[in-house]
């Protein structure tokens, strides 16, 4: 009896330093768990990574404490010493490194997911084919460009594509809910902000623009913006040169507003939230065209006479360079 109690006393002091010992690896250590890895998976990778002495002491720690089914897949740091009971509630609380990433305004899709595949070194085919994926599951129609709203966002290990494209989706519609009482259709919207942020980078512009876009519609005049062009360009030809020519204006394409008038049928580009705004509350001028004053901004004007002399103002710029 005696033998046995001491027997009993032993294993359980083993386990007990066990529990209590401080493990620190050789140096930085980063360890990826997948989603859906048993908790003996789990210790494998961790005691292969030098984070844990014992694979065992690890899943038997698991089991007493109930932890089996609630240790967290993702991307994880270990550069300190730690106890297996310490380790233990990190993956239980999913202390996971988290990834940055930021996507600018003003991209088409296409150039979304190439920037998303370079930052994430995952395929390009991998955000392409999710995207018209996740099109299918919300029963959006067309090719969803301009749906996505350019910001910060961040993702964990092992990377979830569909997850990361659907905070982008999600975003924009939750921008887009407090701004639908100022217009009658969402797709309007998303259009005429995707205009704006493509004619202009100075926000406080961003409303004049949105103004000069809603007076022209009122007045059943083509927009006659080269942003359109040149996305229609690139959506049939699938490339544009850089330089619009006069041929360019005049070739007829869905998205050009110079032999079409009223919107694109589509966004030309991913529209930022505050050119998303300024669509959505113009401002209150009587503004019909602009140009470049050659400062980096535009010059507005209400008549063709004002904007001819803006125009000509422009031209003196440009000759001076």
């Amino acid at each position: 009896m005696l033998i046995f109690i001491a027997l009993a006393l032993g294993v359980g002091g083993y386990f007990a330093a066990q529990m209590t010992m401080l493990v620190k690896p050789a140096g930085p250590t980063l360890v990826v768990i997948a989603p859906g890895t048993a908790t003996q998976g789990i210790a494998r990778q961790l005691e292969a990574a030098g984070v844990i002495r014992s694979a065992l002491m690890f899943r038997l720690l698991a089991r007493l404490r109930g932890d089996t089914q609630e240790l967290q897949s993702g991307e994880y740091s270990f550069t300190e010493a730690a106890t297996l009971s310490q380790l233990m509630q990190r993956l239980r609380h999913g202390d996971v490194l988290l990834h940055r990433l930021t996507i600018p305004e003003g991209l088409r899709n296409d150039e979304v997911f190439f920037l998303l595949a370079s930052q994430t070194q995952t395929p390009l085919l991998l955000w392409q084919k999710t995207f018209q994926k996740i099109l299918g599951e919300r029963k959006i129609d067309g090719e969803g460009e301009g749906r996505l709203l350019p910001e910060t966002y961040t993702y964990r290990l092992p990377l979830d594509a569909h997850a990361v494209l659907l905070d982008m989706l999600k975003a924009q519609h939750a921008l887009m809910q407090t701004l639908l009482p100022a217009w009658q259709e969402e797709q309007g919207l998303r259009i005429v902000a995707s205009i704006v942020e493509k004619e202009t980078a100075v926000d406080a512009e961003r409303p004049l623009v949105a103004a000069v876009i809603r007076n022209r519609l009122e007045r059943r005049m083509a927009l006659q913006m080269d942003p359109t062009v040149i996305y229609g360009l690139w959506h049939e030809d699938g490339r544009f040169s850089g330089n619009l020519h006069k041929g360019d204006l005049q070739r007829d394409t869905p998205w050009s507003s110079y032999t079409r008038k009223g919107l694109p049928p589509t966004p030309i580009c991913n529209p930022g939230a505050a050119s998303l705004r300024a669509a959505a509350s113009p401002a209150d001028v009587a503004y019909l065209y602009f140009v470049a004053d050659g400062s980096g901004g535009h010059a507005f004007a209400a008549t063709l006479e004002e904007h001819n002399a803006n125009v000509r103002r422009w031209m003196k710029i440009e000759r001076k360079r």
